[in-house]
């Protein structure tokens, strides 16, 4: 079973954790055209025959190695805790089975290498559910920054706070910043990449584990990007601005009637050599005030996007968009914000090394 040879017609997957995420995936698989949902896996038996029980055709159990048994079963779908995601994907990688998890690819960023290198190995999709960035406003911005539309990227600043759950297990950086940072991985054009992050972060409530984190991304183009994340914020703010050479662009999640604005405003710099003599001593700044337009959007649930990417890049034998090397990209920011956190916000290199020949 190679990511290379022809997907049968409706190939079969199993679903791995009936918790928070997995009923999400339950009923995008059983809804998708592409996919035969055939298994439940949570060692919580009773838990996971209330998620299937609406689907009869939907098998439940307590094994995985039940599920693997089948071989009808051509994939596997993870949304279980990220310091189980690297046992479980293994075992599915191993048993022939393309791979679907849930972010953070594992809980470390050695864990993360070894699935991506063991996918590599066997042939298999490994793809990360970076959900966000199969939002049409994600794909939308993709195509413009990627496009020139924007410009070259000068700074992106993004804000994801609400008054959330407070994770058992992991600070608020690991539970909110994936997704910001997969989006950021997923815009940013070819070429540019977080070399470095400092990060700060508070606990203020005793909770045991950060609730409250800045980041702040050194770019290899010389840009900047920052990123706030907070459990404790009484409203709920999803933002996203990318600030262009030539445009400016605002994502407001929170706002569905108009989630993307795209503004012609912006500051030009005039060059020296358009300058005088006398002008040199001082650059010419101009401020630029254009119209603004907010793109058309067709809506769709992200994951419905990403649960049919997922089944192209089996079909094909290609990369997903958020492949293994994007969501270990994503840990390898993680762990070095994570040191910085813990050296009080001290700037920490991003590590790309193991990228080479990847």
């Amino acid at each position: 079973m190679s990511g290379g040879s022809p997907a049968a017609e409706r190939p079969g997957i199993a679903v791995v954790g009936a918790g928070y995420w997995g009923p999400n995936l339950v009923r995008n698989f059983m809804a998708s055209p592409d996919w035969d949902l055939r298994w439940l896996v949570d060692l919580d038996t009773e838990r996971a025959r209330k998620v299937a029980a609406p689907y009869a055709s939907v098998q439940v159990t307590g094994a995985l190695a039940e599920a693997l048994a089948d071989p009808q079963v051509l994939a596997v779908a993870i949304a279980t805790p990220a310091r189980t995601h690297r046992d479980v994907a293994l075992a599915a990688l191993r048993s022939g089975r393309h791979v679907l998890v849930e972010k953070p690819l594992a809980a470390t960023e050695a864990e993360g290498a070894e699935l991506v290198a063991e996918a590599a190995k066997r042939d298999l999709v490994l793809m990360c559910d970076h959900t966000y960035c199969y939002t049409p406003a994600a794909l939308a911005i993709r195509e413009l920054i990627h496009s020139g539309e924007l410009g070259e990227v000068h700074f992106v600043d993004s804000v994801r706070i609400n008054l959330g759950l407070i994770q058992p297990d992991v600070d608020v950086l690991w539970d909110l910043a994936p997704h910001d940072l997969s989006i950021l991985d997923f815009i940013l054009p070819p070429g540019v990449k977080p070399v470095a992050v400092a990060a700060t972060g508070a606990d203020p409530i005793g909770a045991g584990r950060t609730c409250v984190a800045y980041l702040t991304l050194a770019l290899s183009s010389g840009a900047i990007a920052h990123g706030h994340v907070n459990w404790l914020s009484p409203s709920k703010v999803r933002t996203t601005i990318v600030g262009g050479s030539k445009r400016t662009l605002v994502w407001d999640d929170m706002n569905p009637a108009q989630r993307v604005s795209v503004f012609d405003r912006g500051v030009d710099l005039a060059t020296p050599e358009e300058l005088g003599a006398d002008q040199r001593r001082a650059a010419l700044v101009s401020y630029r005030i254009g119209d603004m337009v907010a793109p058309a959007l067709n809506e769709r649930e992200a994951l419905a996007a990403a649960v049919e990417e997922f089944a192209r890049a089996v079909r094909t034998g290609t990369p997903a968009a958020t492949d293994g090397r994007a969501g270990l990209r994503v840990l390898r920011i993680l762990e070095a914000a994570s040191r910085s956190l813990a050296e009080n916000g001290a700037l920490v290199a991003v590590s790309d090394d193991a990228l080479e020949g990847e």
